[in-house]
């Protein structure tokens, strides 16, 4: 099963130097480069990426066909996506394995969510059936 594995991180837990730029301990980089590697190895981690900030995040909706834009993230918490991996796992439990061994889940918060797999859209037809848990690559 594919799990994309969404790291929420409070960004007041880590160092910023005078230019904003986060500085890293180079331990917990070589801890969580460790963990890349290995998830690579085993054919787990197929995927991710970090974020930037939140304060430079653009929000969008659209309303009665009008595009609205808001400057700074979509909901005001304390904690923000930092970034995500993709997972690829036989099941949740492998999942909850893999994310509890990450480095930064000392002081973040990890969110699990499957990948559904929906019906290919037809064009005259729209969406077909339900939409199932993927048992492979997302669809």
């Amino acid at each position: 099963m594919r799990f994309m594995m969404i790291h929420y991180l409070d960004e007041s837990v880590l160092s910023w130097d005078e230019n904003g730029e986060n500085v890293e301990d180079p331990e917990e980089v070589r801890i969580r480069e460790a963990w890349d590697k290995e998830m690579q190895e085993r054919g787990i981690l197929v995927g991710g990426g970090v974020l930037d900030r939140p304060r430079e995040t653009t929000t969008l909706c659209v309303r009665d066909g009008k595009v609205l834009i808001t400057d700074g993230p979509f909901a005001e918490t304390k904690e923000q996506i930092a970034g995500y991996a993709v997972l690829e796992c036989a099941d949740l439990a492998e999942a909850i394995e893999v994310a509890s061994r990450h480095p930064t889940g000392a002081y973040g918060t990890f969110e699990l969510r499957a990948y559904v797999e929906y019906p290919r859209h037809s064009p005259t037809t729209g969406l077909s059936g339900p939409a199932t848990p993927t048992s492979g690559a997302a669809g």
